[in-house]
């Protein structure tokens, strides 16, 4: 994990841009990651765990998207990566919802977003974890996160 968000991290210097995150189920895992790398602070703008459907909304997702579609969906997630990336005036900006080992009948879904402001484009996935921990489902789930953001850079 270490190389790919130092790739990110450098890559994201060089270009002069930045990221800010809204995270759900990974709990502040992905910025956890990236503030492991140095001069993450130059690129990190934001870090939101909103672990809440309350604090989602708080911070901008609206309530019809997801009364319509779910806290779970990939609308949700869209939502979360464009608030957040306009509250903190970054570049990008990752939403990422789902269940972790909840009572789910072993379904494991995550949904992410990742929104590129400069040209309002979305990367979107939808994912089922594999993993029966929820430190290594938290793990898979920001590894792929992370490739999608080192190729949209």
């Amino acid at each position: 994990m270490e190389e790919i968000c130092k790739k990110i991290v450098e890559k994201l210097n060089k270009n002069k841009n930045t990221i800010s995150f809204m995270e759900s189920c990974t709990g502040g895992y992905l910025a956890s990651e990236i503030t492991n790398i140095e001069n993450a602070s130059n690129i990190l703008k934001v870090s939101l765990v909103t672990y809440s459907t309350e604090y989602k909304e708080q911070f901008g997702v609206d309530k019809n998207i997801i009364n319509k579609y779910t806290v779970y969906s990939i609308e949700t997630a869209k939502e979360m990566s464009r608030n957040v990336s306009n509250f903190a005036k970054s570049n990008i900006g990752v939403g990422v919802t789902g269940q972790l080992g909840n009572n789910n009948n072993g379904e494991n879904r995550v949904c992410y977003a990742i929104y590129l402001s400069d040209t309002n484009k979305y990367i979107t996935k939808e994912i089922v974890v594999k993993k029966n921990k929820r430190y290594n489902m938290k793990r898979e789930v920001a590894s792929c996160i992370f490739e999608d953001i080192l190729e949209a850079i």
